[in-house]
């Protein structure tokens, strides 16, 4: 099985119990695949880099997973089409990179 991080950006327009069934969808989504989650990291509701559909903020969140070499395609192609995420991105973790360590300033 290979480590990938999936990164997802949720309106920052719903409510929290909106937000929180998202997330569950999306981790519903790798679990129907065949793969493990391991780690979540929610990063809070940050400000986007460019404004999309009239958005200028969104929740970020951050899960890692293990799972076959198939799954991301099928998880992409269906989390594409999910309500409330304005952006996602999948993609394979590198297994020699430390775990990230945001306590320290560089």
């Amino acid at each position: 099985m290979n480590k990938y991080e999936l990164a997802v950006v949720i309106s920052a327009k719903v409510e929290e119990d909106v937000r929180s069934d998202t997330l569950e969808k999306a981790k519903a989504l790798i679990e129907r695949f065949g793969g493990q989650i391991g780690k979540i990291d929610d990063w809070g509701k940050k400000k986007l880099a460019y404004e999309i559909d009239k958005m200028s903020e969104g929740f970020y969140y951050f899960i890692r997973f293990e799972a076959e070499a198939t799954a991301p395609a099928e998880i992409e192609s269906r989390i594409r089409i999910m309500d409330n995420v304005i952006r996602y991105l999948l993609v394979k973790d590198d297994e020699d990179k430390p775990e990230r360590d945001d306590t320290q300033d560089e």
